[in-house]
């Protein structure tokens, strides 16, 4: 099948500070079966208000004319929520929103969660993690926790330390793409995972 991959997001969908532009996106795509056409759509700095008002007409363009049952959509949620001082209510119903809107319109969806950041918002991105989780549970929408494994991880740690800004690089967006291809991702896209 003539897949097709919208994957949605800040700039850690799109690799920002990887310094081999691949980011977690591009390491599972290239990771893939049949290298199914991957399109990474990102806005640096989007909170899940802004991502939930533009995915839907961004998307649309890029499965135009797609085979019937080939489009898949993966939104890749970040940490501005937290910095933005969006609550956690209105943060879940954001991607409740897109959830419904894209199981209305018969398209796969799969989510993978915010990574640990900086040391003093971690409470609030672990608080943010847990209910993006819970919405996704509900409408049975695979969902990635990237914050739990990589919270108390070194290698994620010293990633973030050498780059300075809060992004990973190779080793941290590595890390993300291994938690990727490892929770349903092969079945969702119904392929078969490499031996």
């Amino acid at each position: 099948m003539d897949l097709r991959i919208c994957v949605v997001g800040d700039e850690l969908t799109a690799g920002a500070g990887d310094s081999k532009a691949l980011g977690w996106a591009g390491r599972v795509a290239a990771r893939t079966p049949d290298r199914p056409h991957t399109y990474v759509l990102a806005v640096p700095g989007e909170t899940t208000t802004e991502l939930s008002n533009r995915w839907e007409s961004e998307t649309t363009r890029r499965f135009h004319g797609a085979p019937e049952g080939s489009a898949r959509l993966v939104i890749g949620l970040g940490r501005h929520d937290v910095r933005a001082g969006l609550s956690v209510a209105r943060s879940r119903l954001n991607l409740a929103n897109m959830l419904d809107t894209a199981q209305a319109r018969h398209l796969p969806v799969f989510v993978v969660g915010p990574p640990p950041g900086l040391e003093a918002d971690n409470e609030r991105i672990g608080e943010l993690s847990r209910a993006f989780a819970d919405v996704a549970h509900r409408r049975r929408v695979p969902f990635v926790d990237t914050f739990t494994p990589l919270v108390t991880h070194e290698q994620w740690h010293a990633d973030l330390a050498t780059t300075g800004d809060d992004l990973p690089g190779q080793a941290g967006y590595g890390l993300m793409a291994w938690l990727v291809l490892h929770t349903e991702w092969h079945a969702w896209l119904g392929v078969d995972a490499p031996a």
